[in-house]
């Protein structure tokens, strides 16, 4: 299905909870979420009907997100019910990987295609600063048991955030060198508690590409300009949501924990999809479909939800 400016929506982004075992500093506030009543948020069986009714509308890609979605009672179910939809619908999973160790060989088992997985510092004490009380070495051990588990491509997402992960730069770049892992460095966006931040703190990405000398463009992967340094296995990825937009490119919607659908991911915008299903749930989807923005507004005056990253997903 199009939307309302000719682009082609294939890519859902399902957040299946807004609780996390982390409290980034980009992501919530210090003190945590207030943890929303268990009735409004989707069971596993609408969020089932949902990417049912999605899939019939041309939804070929699916990626759950959170909060933390490994925290998410149900999950593996929820992973077969979409495959059992349509094997060929592309399943991914966006994580921090901290609890990744002990369920990755059952996602893999359940069909899950794609991990994504969140490290914005390989410095434990700058790690446990950004997540409020994390540790990377869980994260580092989820990634070998990916790999173990046969997940291949794994890509590990970096928020760029001046004063705290900038000098980590060039380490971040060297995992690609003996491993075929994707690092993806990506500009943070003024959003959620970031909405407020000062501007000395946001990072261009346009800083890295100086750093890959000698890289090779390889291709435009979704949002992401991917680059590959001689002799490495692995590649970079540079994603520019705030220097150089990719709306015009943009084929993705969200549906967050609760139930609503955001036509974009800056907007308050929202569609209820909670209690819908067959024809009224697809109808519900086409309006959101074609209710999406031309753009979205983060370079002038900033993102006009009010949700936290966490809610939102991604």
């Amino acid at each position: 299905m199009q939307d309302s400016f000719g682009r082609t929506i294939q890519y859902l982004r399902l957040s299946v909870t807004d609780l996390c075992n982390y409290r980034c500093i980009y992501c919530m506030p210090q003190e945590g979420v207030c943890k929303k009543h268990h009735a409004d948020m989707l069971t596993i069986e609408e969020m089932t009907e949902i990417v049912r009714a999605a899939h019939a509308l041309g939804i070929n890609k699916v990626r759950l997100t959170g909060g933390e979605p490994l925290v998410r009672k149900g999950l593996i179910t929820l992973c077969r019910n979409i495959k059992a939809i349509d094997s060929a619908i592309e399943l991914g999973i966006t994580t921090n990987g901290s609890l990744l160790s002990p369920i990755a060989k059952e996602l893999n088992a359940a069909g899950v295609d794609r991990l994504n997985i969140s490290l914005d510092s390989l410095d434990p004490e700058t790690f446990n600063k950004i997540t409020r009380g994390g540790d990377p070495q869980e994260v580092l051990s989820g990634i070998k048991a990916a790999q173990d588990a046969g997940f291949e491509n794994i890509k590990i997402n970096t928020v760029l955030l001046k004063g705290f992960n900038d000098g980590e730069l060039y380490d971040f770049i060297d995992l690609t060198k003996d491993n075929a892992i994707h690092v993806r460095f990506i500009e943070l966006m003024p959003l959620g508690v970031a909405k407020d931040w000062e501007r000395d703190r946001f990072m261009s990405t346009a800083m890295i590409e100086g750093m890959l000398q000698n890289a090779e463009l390889l291709k435009i992967d979704g949002v992401a300009r991917v680059y590959r340094l001689p002799d490495h296995k692995g590649t970079v990825g540079l994603i520019c949501p705030m220097s150089q937009s990719f709306c015009p490119s943009c084929n993705k919607i969200r549906v967050t924990a609760d139930g609503k659908l955001k036509p974009c991911l800056h907007s308050d915008q929202e569609i209820d999809l909670k209690g819908l299903q067959g024809k009224a749930l697809e109808e519900a989807i086409k309006s959101g479909i074609l209710q999406k923005p031309e753009s979205h507004r983060f370079g002038t005056a900033g993102a006009s939800t009010t949700r936290y990253m966490n809610e939102i997903g991604g």
